[in-house]
């Protein structure tokens, strides 16, 4: 029994030292800048540059509804440009050469500038693959694109805010 309570003692010193260790939630209600203002307030305003085509507007709708809110943007301090690329590779080909499945890849680098200054805060990218089944109706085919389209964009846009967010929070 006495092992039990020194485990329970180690655990407790463990957790005890790493609290002080710095680490912070990115997402967190408290996070903030290296400046000092909420990161909350600093991603609400980034202002996205529009992106060309249908998966582009997927995109800058969804990066400017999560770094708001779904609320009115305050004067934007900083400005992100994203360029997309996709890509489709045929899976499951049969023997006749034609492809049952397809796997999007829809890549995007960015930039982050400061508006006042002008300088380059940070560059990025990211890469998002979606897989689709591929079928013998037209209406089928094109709305199953389009599914795993609009889940290639989500994914990206996580993975732009989160680099952009990561970026802001620590930029000295």
């Amino acid at each position: 029994m006495w092992w039990r309570s020194l485990a329970l003692a180690l655990v407790a010193l463990a957790g005890f030292g790493l609290s002080a260790c710095g680490f912070q939630p990115l997402y967190g209600s408290g996070t903030t800048t290296a400046s000092g203002a909420r990161l909350s307030e600093a991603m609400s305003a980034v202002d996205v540059a529009p992106i060309p085509g249908r998966v582009g507007q997927k995109v800058r709708n969804e990066l400017i509804f999560t770094n708001t809110g779904g609320n009115y943007a305050p004067e934007p301090r900083y400005k992100l440009k994203i360029a997309l690329s996709q890509g489709e590779t045929d899976q499951l080909v049969q023997i006749s050469g034609d492809a049952r499945g397809t796997v999007l890849e829809l890549s995007a680098s960015f930039t982050l500038t400061d508006i006042a200054s002008g300088n380059v805060i940070y560059q990025g990218s990211t890469i998002a693959r979606a897989a689709f089944n591929r079928y013998q109706e037209i209406f089928a085919n094109r709305r199953a694109r389009y599914d795993a389209e609009n889940r290639a964009a989500g994914e990206i846009a996580k993975g732009v805010k989160t680099q952009v967010a990561g970026s802001l929070a620590t930029a000295r």
